[in-house]
């Protein structure tokens, strides 16, 4: 085996164990959504349930567990994140694009350099301002509540920023010998083109909203406003403080959701991360 080969398969090796323990809590969540109350309380290290059982999906997805809307604190994260990312898309695409491409935008110089310094700023600073305001303005408890705060960040607008920044100067001013307007030139020319980039922000977006805990958890009262997140950790701190099963099974649930979409963008996301590295 020559030295090439040798040292591809170490690495192979060492990758496969790396995604072995990264897999290794996930696998034992779906093993023991499948389990009863009584086996996952055993303390056993058995990944594959002895008796496994569906009741746990069952009373969690049927309303059967007490106070537990589960199908409704999924429909809230699935609309939140999915208003949220919309939202996000629009407002940072429309600030990248000033940015990058407005010349004659006022102090144009001096916003950028403010976005990139609010990314130094802990969320845990604007967590309390944030809470009195809203609460301040009645909208605790509601949807607004939910989606306001994600609806902007500077991530975003810096990730397309440097896309839109690095897109060819003559295509823009073939647009504009063809009479195309600034509306036009973002639209219609800059936006098909970043497809993959709002693709990838999307995905980091969605996931940040629907994963979101800790606001979620103190912007909600009643059980019916919650999102999955807020939703399942009442329940590990209520009735079912000992009921793993029904814990894992839900985990696995709101899981699900946020699986899918990156298995989905998965394209869109390496195609964003190999031309960003090209460019």
């Amino acid at each position: 085996m020559t030295t090439s080969k040798r040292n591809q398969a170490i690495l192979l090796l060492l990758a496969t164990l790396i995604a072995a323990v990264m897999a290794l809590p996930l696998v034992w969540m779906l093993s023991t959504g499948f389990k009863n109350d009584f086996e996952a309380l055993s303390g056993r290290m058995d990944f594959l349930p002895r008796k496994p059982t569906l009741d746990n999906f069952r009373q969690g997805l049927g309303g059967e567990l007490m106070n537990t809307p589960v199908l409704r604190w999924i429909a809230n994260s699935l609309s939140v994140g999915a208003i949220g990312t919309a939202i996000v898309l629009l407002i940072d695409s429309m600030a990248a694009f000033a940015l990058a491409r407005l010349t004659d935008l006022p102090l144009r110089r001096l916003l950028l350099p403010m976005f990139i310094a609010s990314l130094m700023i802990p969320g845990v600073l604007t967590f309390l301002p944030m809470y009195m305001e809203f609460n301040a303005l009645g909208l605790i408890n509601t949807y607004p509540a939910l989606i306001l705060p994600a609806t902007a960040g500077a991530f975003g607008v810096f990730l397309l920023y440097q896309f839109f920044l690095s897109f060819p100067k003559e295509i823009e001013e073939a647009g504009r010998i063809d009479g195309v307007n600034k509306w036009q030139l973002y639209a219609r020319i800059l936006m098909p083109s970043a497809v993959p980039i709002l693709v990838t922000l999307g995905i980091f977006t969605f996931m940040g909203i629907y994963n979101d805990f800790v606001w979620p958890l103190y912007a909600t009262t009643s059980p019916e406003m919650r999102t999955i997140t807020a939703g399942i950790a009442m329940m590990a701190t209520g009735s079912y403080t000992q009921s793993y099963g029904k814990l894992m099974a839900m985990t696995t649930v709101a899981a699900l959701p946020v699986v899918l979409i990156f298995i989905l963008g998965q394209k869109s996301f390496v195609r964003a991360i190999t031309s960003s590295g090209v460019k």
